[in-house]
């Protein structure tokens, strides 16, 4: 057992984990409680983990939870308090979500992109995550305007 504190949506979050290479994901939805982000694959390919970490794009689902003390991690909860952030803005107008178990993910990854400076078509190239309902004609439509 370890004891660790990690800075997740600007709060200090100390933590007990069994095991220092646990992965990210587990310690946000089972020990923090934030459940916004989701497990899909497990290996990195469909996206619904997706996490800033100190504003760049990660798949919570493999980063090791050590890896993730001392820096800023941003789950979708934090993302902005009131839906305010521009990708939030833009699913909405669009009305993005189907049955919306992707789109945290889709959001992160489209938030991440746009920290890095990315705009419209270049966000969209860039945003592979899986989607089952099949949204992603209207997640083009939001981005484009970003």
């Amino acid at each position: 057992m370890a004891s660790i504190t990690l800075n997740v949506n600007g709060k200090d979050c100390p933590v007990t984990v069994s095991d220092l290479n646990m992965p990210l994901l587990w310690v946000l939805r089972d020990l923090i409680g934030l459940t916004g982000t989701k497990y899909g694959c497990g290996i990195e390919v469909c996206g619904a983990c997706t996490v800033l970490i100190d504003g760049q794009r990660e798949h919570a689902c493999v980063f090791n939870v050590s890896s993730a003390v001392g820096k800023k991690v941003v789950t979708i909860e934090g993302l902005s308090p009131d839906r305010s952030h521009p990708a939030q803005k833009a699913w909405i107008a669009k009305q993005v979500p189907q049955c919306g178990f992707c789109q945290s993910g889709m959001l992160m990854t489209v938030a991440g992109a746009m920290n890095a400076g990315h705009h419209g078509a270049e966000i969209a190239s860039e945003c592979k995550n899986l989607c089952v309902c099949g949204t992603y004609q209207r997640v083009k439509q939001a981005v484009a305007g970003l």
